[in-house]
């Protein structure tokens, strides 16, 4: 991982507004490079707003839409991190993110977990993720989570092991609860699960959430950074626009895997043989046989090797 500077863009994005929610990212964009950013980081789904129900076929982007090769083209001078709504050649849709880079757009993540709990009912509108890649960035190899994949452990164990050094995480938190002189609950919330995750797995964590509201509900923005040693390094405030540049420093990522080696001890093939156990049983699938040994095969026909 070389140093590098973050922006976070905690936006209000209006719901199904494409074109003005395009210019509001252009006009952070642009800002940020003032400031000498290097990436920005914007919410979910921060190009079409987040209660989109029956709009989303409306809103949906393939890459080669307008919108995103603008957004192409501002990539040239900073890279960005952009939640749409993405649309598959077999028009499923997803709630993705996109990473922008030099002139083009270099990775896509799918949201894994869809809630469809309390009031979330994203399993109704778009897709399922079905895979997690980590990616080669500028500054290093980076992942991006959206929102509910990161309170699934084991999405930041899979980018940590496939040597993501950052962790991009856009959301659309909405505001739970306010405790007088704790603030906004949410939030708070929020910082512990990211603290937890980084240490954990000794990652940056860049989470970005939204602010505004759509249909009257309110999102807490307080998008954050958290470092490898699971300190808050840089925090926006609740429910308001806000964008702030942060340094990530190298070094602070070889000192925490330095003095906690975890990803190094990690077991990985212990996880992959319990995993597999655990996906028989919970599925009823017969057992794979055990290979056989060696003395138990046939022998093959000894060949000389000849050396030309």
């Amino acid at each position: 991982m070389k140093d590098f500077r973050v922006a976070l863009a905690q936006i209000s994005p209006r719901l199904g507004q494409l074109e003005a929610n395009l210019e509001l990212h252009l006009d952070a964009l642009a800002r940020s490079s003032d400031d000498d950013a290097d990436v920005v980081v914007f919410p979910e789904l921060s190009l079409t707003g987040y209660l989109l129900r029956d709009q989303v076929p409306d809103v949906a982007l393939r890459p080669t839409d307008p919108a995103m090769r603008r957004l192409a083209r501002a990539s040239r001078k900073i890279d960005c991190v952009i939640g749409f709504v993405e649309e598959s050649d077999d028009h499923r849709y997803y709630n993705s993110a996109g990473y922008f880079s030099g002139g083009k757009l270099v990775h896509v993540h799918r949201k894994l977990y869809l809630p469809t709990y309390g009031l979330f009912q994203e399993g109704r509108d778009f897709a399922r993720g079905d895979r997690l890649r980590a990616f080669d960035a500028p500054f290093g190899r980076g992942g991006m989570l959206v929102c509910e994949d990161l309170w699934h452990s084991t999405c930041a164990w899979l980018l940590a092991h496939q040597g993501a050094a950052v962790i991009f995480v856009p959301a659309n938190g909405p505001t739970r609860g306010t405790k007088p002189g704790r603030g906004v609950t949410s939030v708070g919330v929020w910082q512990q699960l990211l603290q937890v995750t980084a240490q954990f797995q000794t990652t940056f964590l860049v989470y970005v959430n939204r602010s505004g509201c759509e249909d009257g509900l309110s999102f807490g923005g307080g998008s954050m950074v958290v470092d490898p040693f699971g300190r808050t390094v840089a925090t926006l405030p609740p429910l308001e626009d806000a964008l702030k540049v942060v340094e990530l420093k190298a070094s602070v990522l070889r000192r925490a895997r330095t003095a906690y080696p975890l990803l190094r001890d990690d077991d990985v093939e212990l996880v992959a043989r319990e995993v597999e156990r655990i996906r028989q049983l919970r599925f009823d699938l017969p057992e794979k046989e055990a290979p056989a040994r060696e003395e138990d095969s046939p022998r093959p026909a000894t060949r000389r090797r000849i050396v030309r």
